[in-house]
């Protein structure tokens, strides 16, 4: 005997299916519906899993939501995740490590001095390089690069190739376009 029993209202009812048809739905929130749906059929747990293509605890979660919340077992619940390593004054920090002179005799700082130096510096407990690769990621930054990521590279190298497209290039508006020999045999 189910602890959590589905018993949905027509009008319940009638609001999951026009869900299921209605071809615009999250796939959580469409494979939630068909849970209920099968759940109101009077449906095992093992045989919903199996026909919704899902496991039996998402199943069980689904069936005690919709007793707790009704309807709103639908909706995604918030994902807070992990909290980040560093504070926002601790990436400045990193940061700026980042764009000074590398330790010693070394010509630039790698991902993992960077994070042993985070460390040391106490901005952390612990902090591995991949987490320094995606804050110098989100900033742009390489750790050695000549370029702090602020302004491109230089915007000057392609001005003689657009140069060379705007001048032969033809135009309906200058009608006596001379060509070239190459374009006259292509031409004919």
């Amino acid at each position: 005997m189910k602890k959590y029993l589905v018993a949905l209202t027509a009008a319940e009812r009638h609001e999951l299916v026009h869900l299921t048809r209605s071809g615009k739905t999250a796939v959580r929130k469409l494979t939630r519906a068909r849970i209920l749906l099968k759940a109101d059929e009077g449906l095992s747990d093992e045989e919903i899993a199996e026909e919704v293509g899902t496991s039996v605890p998402t199943v069980e979660r689904t069936r005690r939501r919709f007793v707790e919340e009704n309807l709103g077992a639908l909706t995604e619940r918030p994902r807070p995740g992990q909290r980040p390593k560093l504070d926002a004054k601790g990436q400045a920090h990193l940061i700026a490590v980042a764009c000074s002179k590398a330790p010693g005799e070394r010509k630039r700082w790698t991902l993992r001095l960077l994070a042993d130096k985070a460390v040391e510096l106490g901005l952390c407990e612990k902090l591995s390089y991949e987490t320094v690769r995606c804050l110098l990621k989100k900033t742009l930054l390489s750790p050695g690069s000549t370029s702090n990521g602020v302004f491109p590279r230089s915007a000057r190298s392609l001005w003689p190739v657009w140069k060379m497209s705007w001048i032969f290039m033809p135009s309906p508006m200058t009608p006596a376009v001379r060509k070239s020999t190459l374009m006259r045999k292509a031409c004919n």
